[in-house]
């Protein structure tokens, strides 16, 4: 088998397990096959990209496993004409899938790096309808508002008041809720006229969302 079908068997087996794991959007599974992960993960891990697993990344950071990014995407119930803002950018992967399935993405993390490192991938893929800021995230982004969709790569305690706010009538956001030493429960929250509806979709573990700007940044 030459390495050409060694890949594209990987990205298969990559495929079935995203199914297997509750993943059945038709179009988030169209955008996860065609966004490749691979260029996302770099150095020793590099070769366990098409795995469904968390790895690190830069900056004591994680790039998420596949299929928790296809639920969390899936949940989020996108729209083509949706603007999405995503806190916490990290590899970038999570904004490359969002980028397939709605009009325009804003992304942004604390950490300058991360940020630069993911922007050059986005103009490598000639992804041009994601924005990537270096900016505190749970804040969000005022200037932006307010978003058809948010979603939070990082636990908080509760869903962050200033996203909340920058959410529109109708809209959605998915964010990981819980202790950062504790499992967590990934959360959907829909804004109606009157409020706020929560979802408790699964448990999930994910890094602590962190209020300030990185040490690479500040």
């Amino acid at each position: 088998m030459t390495s050409h079908d060694q890949i594209a068997e990987r990205k298969m087996q990559f495929l079935y397990a995203l199914r297997s794991k509750g993943v059945t959007d038709t179009r988030v599974l169209g955008a996860m096959e065609k966004i490749d992960r691979g260029p996302f993960i770099r150095g020793y891990f590099s070769d366990r990209a098409y795995e469904d697993m968390p790895l690190p990344i830069a900056c004591g950071q994680t790039i998420s496993q596949p299929s928790v990014v296809g639920l969390m995407t899936q949940a989020l119930k996108l729209s083509p004409r949706d603007k999405v803002l995503e806190v916490g950018t990290g590899s970038g992967y999570q904004a490359a899938i969002l980028s397939q399935l709605a009009r325009r993405v804003y992304t942004v993390d604390r950490h300058r790096r991360l940020v630069h490192e993911a922007s050059q991938i986005f103009r490598s893929m000639d992804l041009t309808n994601i924005t990537a800021l270096t900016a505190d995230g749970s804040f969000g982004l005022p200037d932006q508002a307010p978003f058809d969709r948010i979603i939070v790569t990082a636990a908080a305690e509760d869903p962050p008041g200033p996203l909340l706010a920058q959410l529109k009538i109708g809209g959605i956001m998915v964010v990981p809720v819980g202790q950062s030493d504790a499992v967590q429960s990934l959360i959907r929250v829909t804004r109606s006229e009157d409020g706020f509806d929560y979802d408790e979709l699964r448990p999930v573990r994910f890094v602590p969302l962190v209020e300030g700007l990185g040490r690479d940044t500040a």
